[in-house]
């Protein structure tokens, strides 16, 4: 009996070992090869966008730019991320407490990258339907890089503000041994609910509400052939309707990552730390979900990407010249 029940702690040298997950094996298979198949599929399809915008020059627009900062972000979340939680709530934690809150520290940083993304993306399609004049001496490439370095510099020391406590004590708020879980303090739970979240979701819902409403007007407009009475402005007709079709492209985009990451923090609103409950890793990982649902979304609204995926597949992209191939 001691040794069937030494059998089921992970460390059965240690009496404060905690216990291995209780899952029958065949559910344990089939769970971890299905999570590790959405892991493998992030990744990949999140590569190919990353190299079709970096490989192809004719795909170096701001809004562009944005998506493939986006696109890193989901690819280290099926890199990274998506492993690391699968291994912290499929069995035992056998890396130990420092690479725990390394990884607990990674997961902050990603994510507030992606959420400034997106912030971002939100921000230049404001400009772009609501703001068409000013558009291109706005948003320019230099600017949109900027924007995207203090973004991915700020998820960084923001990050190690989140985990301070943690990386100093490693091991602090673990109950036995095996374990990687991560306590907030109320205030520091309270800062990240605000900066993370409230702040963030208000502008992005604020900013869409408006490109929504003058998307409406615009596209009224250019069906009764009123369109520079009603806009005051110059701005062709096609190039209009190709920003349309981008804000909704981006709008699906925007309110497929709300719908995934809502629930995590409406749900930290009536429980803290989620992260150790039995609830969190399916709330973490419809999180993590959405990183790999951006790249359908893709596929379906945008024709390059199709485009860039076939050049890239047949292997065309080797040859000589193949960045300047007209993609569009």
């Amino acid at each position: 009996m001691a040794t069937q029940e030494e059998a089921e702690l992970c460390f059965p040298q240690l009496n404060s070992s905690c216990r291995k997950p209780t899952l029958h094996w065949s559910k344990a298979v089939l769970l971890n090869t299905v999570l590790s198949f959405i892991c493998l599929t992030t990744v990949f399809l999140n590569l190919l966008i990353i190299i079709s915008i970096s490989q192809f020059r004719k795909l170096h627009t701001t809004t562009n730019i944005l998506l493939l900062s986006l696109a890193v972000s989901d690819f280290l979340v099926g890199l990274l991320l998506m492993p690391g939680e699968i291994l912290r709530s499929t069995t035992c934690w056998f890396l130990g407490d420092v690479i725990c809150y390394v990884y607990f520290y990674l997961v902050c940083l990603i994510i507030c990258g992606s959420i400034g993304n997106i912030v971002l993306i939100s921000v230049d399609r404001y400009v772009a339907i609501c703001h068409p004049l000013h558009y291109a001496t706005r948003i320019t490439l230099g600017r949109v890089k900027c924007c995207i370095c203090l973004c991915w510099l700020g998820a960084g020391f923001y990050s190690i503000f989140y985990v301070k406590d943690d990386l100093i004590q490693p091991g602090r708020g673990k109950s036995c041994f095996g374990e990687c879980t991560f306590i907030l303090s109320y205030l520091t739970g309270t800062i990240d609910l605000i900066l993370t979240f409230i702040i963030p979701v208000s502008i992005i819902i604020l900013l869409y509400m408006r490109v929504f409403v003058v998307a409406v007007s615009q596209a009224r407009a250019m069906r009764s052939h009123i369109t520079a009475v009603t806009l005051h402005c110059s701005a062709n007709p096609a190039t209009k309707r190709s920003e349309l079709k981008a804000a909704r492209t981006l709008g699906v985009l925007i309110v497929v990552y709300l719908t995934c990451y809502c629930p995590y923090y409406t749900y930290s609103l009536i429980r803290t730390n989620v992260t150790s409950t039995k609830y969190a890793s399916f709330f973490i990982f419809l999180f993590y979900f959405n990183s790999c649902l951006n790249p359908v979304i893709y596929a379906l609204f945008y024709p390059w990407f199709r485009k860039a995926i076939k050049v890239i597949v047949t292997l065309q992209i080797l040859q000589p010249g193949s960045c300047d191939v007209n993609i569009l």
